[in-house]
């Protein structure tokens, strides 16, 4: 795509290689990097978006399609940052979209942003068809849908549902993966902030882990 190319052209002119050394090192060697900070990676962008604007919503499936085929990570926080600004355009099929970046190439870094910045936007626009969609993420094998319906509401204060809240904490409160755990601390000491109680009283009934307790509780 066209637009891939004008991305691709400025990111190579801004290319650091001492910094995507460390960013690759940072994310556990994961991915390839351009090496841009998130500062002048956000400066290119808008220095594009300037002149040539962004790909039309229609676009935007083809557009992250090909952009998650490509090594350095920018290509994916670009791409995240594009979608993310279409919210109020955002589809009923969408969600399909969301997952699969959720489950291609997936690390915290992607995961999270798509779950806070994508999915949950669209589940705000779409309530009736949240509860069946991460129903569907917690009870799946893959991590990173188990974590994405567990953080699903974080930010959403007093919007929360408590009940679901717990309900997926619960079915995977005696997992091993250090991501499940981060993530279950990670939704309750979000919660915390809006009803501290409860948090504690659900903290002190469940055998939490060590380290999503310690998250748990950490604002408290």
């Amino acid at each position: 795509m066209e637009y891939i190319k004008l991305i691709t052209k400025s990111f190579k002119n801004f290319a650091n290689k001492e910094e995507a050394a460390g960013m690759k090192k940072y994310m556990r060697d994961q991915f390839e990097y351009f090496g841009l900070k998130a500062p002048l990676r956000r400066n290119i962008q808008r220095a594009i978006k300037a002149q040539h604007g962004v790909p039309h919503i229609s676009e935007m499936p083809a557009f992250i399609y090909a952009i998650w085929e490509l090594p350095e990570r920018e290509y994916q926080y670009v791409a995240m940052d594009i979608m993310q600004s279409m919210h109020r355009q955002f589809e009923e099929e969408h969600i399909a979209l969301f997952e699969f970046m959720i489950l291609n190439k997936s690390w915290w870094d992607t995961v999270d942003n798509i779950v806070s910045g994508l999915a949950g936007p669209w589940f705000r626009k779409f309530p009736e068809q949240r509860k069946a969609i991460t129903d569907g993420w917690v009870k799946d094998s893959n991590m990173w849908l188990q974590r994405s319906a567990i953080i699903h509401q974080s930010g959403w204060k007093k919007d929360t549902d408590e009940k679901l809240l717990f309900r997926y904490i619960l079915a995977h409160i005696d997992s091993k993966e250090f991501f499940i755990q981060k993530a279950i601390g990670w939704a309750l000491r979000e919660y915390s902030k809006v009803n501290p109680q409860a948090v504690i009283k659900f903290a002190d009934a469940h055998p939490l882990a060590a380290l999503s307790r310690r998250e748990a509780l950490r604002r408290i």
